[in-house]
């Protein structure tokens, strides 16, 4: 099995590199910028192509690492070619292998491929991949093919429906990108008690850093502390005091989630007091906002 490579970002980057050091006949890149291609090329000991249809004619799989906005573009151009027998993959964890239209014609077979996993360097993600699940949404004929092929790369696998692809992304969402507006807003709160960004940056990083790696090994019932957990409703509702608007109605929303945790954690505490006072203050801003 040769696997070409449609695309030279940090995805292409980093499939490219993981796959050839795990042995896979990586048969090459190609891109349109012959620099990025290049330069993966050199990164993994490939090939740098100079056509779409030359890397086609070279490879048995195509990994289309590109935007999920340029997916459709790049398989409209690939349809052009002789692809019997192909296998053809994009890597979008919102996107299903529909977007390989008409694909039954061309005699190939398409499929999403995904790690969940946040790619950050082109040069050093590579190196950490082999923690990361991998997804695959497609038609059952290479559903086996591909468990097994990322299976023995060491990673674990999960077979999706393409009903379930929007789900799981924002699933991958919710644990990753709106970690991000979580820590923000906590900087934010702390610049109005006289912080500057950088300083509220290195003050909350410790603690997010700390939290996180517990919630992820421990999971977030054994990882959970705090005043939810505690059933300190006096905190959580001065807490609800000084926030407003959306930071207000975050707290409230995600206190009852961190309720519904704490209640399987302890189940002999009592977070009635604590439900309730999350239920009307919920309803208090539902009325106030009736009249906006």
């Amino acid at each position: 099995m040769k696997i070409g490579f449609v695309g030279a970002g940090k995805v292409g980057f980093t499939l490219g590199k993981y796959m050839s050091e795990r042995n896979v006949c990586v048969s090459g890149f190609y891109s349109r910028s012959m620099e990025s291609a290049r330069q993966a090329s050199i990164f993994t000991h490939t090939r740098c192509y100079e056509t779409l249809e030359e890397i086609t004619q070279s490879s048995d799989a195509l990994f289309l690492t590109v935007p999920d906005g340029a997916v459709g573009e790049v398989w409209n151009s690939l349809k052009r070619y002789s692809l019997t027998g192909k296998l053809i993959c994009h890597c979008s964890g919102a996107m299903t292998s529909a977007v390989f239209s008409e694909i039954d014609r061309t005699g190939a077979f398409g499929y999403s491929i995904h790690p969940l996993f946040a790619v950050s360097s082109r040069l050093q993600s590579y190196q950490e991949l082999s923690k990361a699940y991998f997804t695959i949404e497609g038609p059952e004929a290479y559903l086996a093919f591909w468990r097994d092929f990322l299976e023995g790369l060491g990673n674990p696998v999960r077979i999706l429906k393409p009903e379930q692809k929007i789900l799981y992304h924002c699933a991958a969402v919710f644990a990753s990108n709106l970690a991000a507006g979580l820590y923000e807003t906590g900087v934010r709160l702390l610049m109005e008690c006289g912080f500057d960004r950088e300083s509220g940056e290195q003050a909350l990083g410790p603690l997010f850093i700390g939290n996180c790696l517990s919630v992820a090994q421990k999971g977030p019932m054994e990882a959970l502390t705090g005043p939810v957990e505690r059933a300190d409703a006096g905190t959580v509702e001065k807490h609800l005091g000084v926030l407003c608007g959306p930071e207000r109605d975050l707290y409230r929303s995600l206190s009852g989630v961190l309720v519904e945790i704490a209640e399987k954690k302890h189940p002999q505490r009592d977070y009635g007091p604590l439900s309730r006072l999350l239920e009307k203050n919920g309803e208090e801003n539902e009325t106030h906002s009736r009249y906006i």
